[in-house]
């Protein structure tokens, strides 16, 4: 059995589940909407603000999809009530970011600066110059963009210049010994 499958998910006060004949699953909150396709396999159920998802048998499709499934629709419940984001640091001498209307302009090194225009339904913001902080409801498309900001400059292991993750911890090396 799925250990995280089998768990059920509570739904908070504001947040509406609707389940359609194709196993559509579409999520409102206060923050927003989601919509997840979830596999056939599964049966998605809502009793008395608690959502489970079940499996008919233990084949080994179904399994796989059963964790997955209960995993997406708790991220949907999660980003419609909190949101997400993720922090990214700006590491190294003249490496700044700023907000320009919805685009995000980094000065990274290049002879040019990079401009990042926002997707549809992410916000960037620049608290400070080398901090930027992605927030969204959806948890794979805030990734997916923070990922693609770092992508820029990955930090480096001798120095650590770059654009890292808050929290991110970079492997560092020696270097060269001189003789």
């Amino acid at each position: 059995m799925s250990r995280i499958g089998i768990k059920p998910i509570e739904l908070p006060a504001g947040v509406e589940v609707a389940v359609s004949d194709k196993n559509v699953v579409s999520v409102k909150g206060p923050k927003g909407e989601l919509q997840e396709q979830i596999s056939n396999l599964l049966k998605v159920e809502i009793e008395n603000g608690v959502l489970s998802v079940s499996r008919d048998n233990d084949a080994a499709q179904n399994r796989a999809q059963h964790g997955l499934a209960r995993t997406l629709i708790n991220n949907m419940v999660e980003g419609v009530t909190k949101g997400y984001e993720k922090k990214l640091l700006l590491v190294g001498v003249g490496y700044r970011a700023e907000k320009k209307g919805d685009t995000l302009v980094m000065n990274l090194g290049y002879s040019h600066p990079i401009e990042m225009k926002d997707p549809e339904g992410i916000t960037t913001e620049c608290p400070d110059a080398t901090t930027v902080i992605v927030k969204g409801i959806d948890k794979a498309l805030v990734g997916n963009y923070a990922a693609n900001v770092r992508k820029w400059r990955i930090p480096e292991p001798y120095k650590g210049k770059g654009i890292k993750y808050d929290g991110e911890v970079i492997r560092r090396k020696e270097g060269k010994t001189g003789a």
